[in-house]
């Protein structure tokens, strides 16, 4: 690399150079489709509640505006300065996991510790736990590079066992909050992280055989999960547990899916949306999508989330240098991952886990992390060695 480039890239606060576009209008359709169906979706449940059909929607509208102006700055700050932030951030991460869980939860949300309320805002530490996670990682694996990719080094070891403490850690609080499937993303975040930084294959087949053990013990005792979560893995095995209760929410969304056929029924005239599927606006937007916009736009759907990851891991394939690589990478993982979770939940064939659509389901926490995370990845396509304009 020229020195020129060296300086460009390590040192400078802003990055010159255009990024990769495809990746750009990939987030932009995301983003505003999102929008769109986030109006149609929460039309009905804001006019019953708040009586305001634009009550979410406005709401979500706004975060995604500031979202874009982060995105506008972060996709110029040179990324490499995130790295100063790797630490203190995880050590905030960890000081907010604790402090949700001593603090009162929302009201109406008792039994659920995660979110932190302000004034007429909620935050969700867990959010800012996936890309801390994926930043220290990057960061510090980078740093160690020599010793991870070394076949026999003394230190090999302990710098693995220090990454799955920091990881345990992690997933340990979010578990706290009674958050399983943010425990699950998070704790398979880290793994995809160590994944991409060469460790030994055979740490992986082990952790996919504990893995499939505890989903054993699990499905033959659902007791050993917390209390709120136990129901959720009863009613997945058995369909007919609790129609008018656990399933409900469940059954609606499988009505909604099968009612939408191959076209759908048109943008904004869902029924199952009118109370039936509960709180449509989160995680089971997925199903007033299918519902409106048939197979087809459920389809389209699904591509543009698997071209995300895909350009989003070409971008890391091409980066300058292995933190804007593992950073990119890992950030398309987790968007990919939990849109495939929310998908296998909405359609049943997941446990209904609670778990949000990227760019879709509302939250202002989660959208503007996401936008944020989406311009750390143009920030480093910047240097990346793709045709941009």
């Amino acid at each position: 690399m020229a020195k020129s480039q060296k300086k460009e890239v390590g040192n400078g606060l802003w990055l010159k150079g255009g990024f990769d576009v495809p990746f750009f209008i990939i987030v932009i359709a995301l983003i505003t489709l999102g929008l769109i169906m986030m109006f149609s979706a929460s039309s009905s449940y804001s006019y019953y509640y708040f009586n305001d059909s634009l009550y979410y929607f406005k709401r979500q509208l706004v975060f995604a505006l500031v979202g874009l102006g982060v995105l506008a700055v972060v996709s110029r700050l040179n990324y490499h300065v995130l790295k100063k932030a790797a630490v203190p951030l995880l050590l905030v991460t960890f000081v907010l996991l604790v402090a949700v869980l001593l603090l009162p939860s929302p009201a109406g949300f008792e039994e659920f510790h995660r979110w932190i309320s302000l004034g007429p805002l909620t935050f969700q530490p867990s959010e800012v736990a996936k890309f801390a996670i994926i930043l220290y990682l990057a960061w510090d694996m980078d740093r160690h590079f020599k010793e991870l990719s070394a076949a026999r080094h003394p230190d090999k070891m302990k710098y693995l066992m220090t990454y799955l403490f920091i990881l345990l850690v992690t997933c340990a609080l979010v578990y706290k909050e009674n958050h399983v499937s943010g425990t699950l993303l998070i704790f398979a975040i880290g793994i995809m992280m160590l994944f991409l930084a060469g460790f030994n294959y055979k740490w992986f087949v082990l952790a996919a055989a504990a893995v499939a053990i505890a989903v054993v013990v699990v499905l033959r005792d659902p007791t050993v999960l917390p209390e709120h979560a136990q129901p959720r893995i009863l009613a997945w095995v058995d369909k007919s547990y609790d129609p008018l209760g656990v399933r409900w929410q469940t059954n609606q969304a499988i009505y909604a899916i099968g009612s939408g056929g191959f076209f759908g029924v048109g943008l904004g005239n869902s029924k199952m949306k009118q109370l039936y599927v509960s709180e449509p606006q989160n995680d089971f937007i997925f199903s007033i999508v299918c519902e409106e916009l048939g197979f087809v736009g459920a389809l389209f759907i699904v591509i543009l989330f698997g071209l995300l990851v895909w350009r989003g891991f070409l971008i890391g394939i091409r980066a300058k240098d292995r933190f804007g690589s593992w950073l990119a990478m890992g950030i398309v993982f987790q968007v990919g991952l939990q849109a495939a979770l929310n998908i296998g939940v909405v359609t049943d064939v997941l446990p209904n886990t609670g778990i949000s659509l990227p760019f879709f389901s509302y939250g202002g926490t989660s959208l503007l992390m996401l936008i944020f995370e989406m311009g750390v990845v143009l920030s480093v396509s910047r240097t990346a060695k793709l045709k941009k304009v």
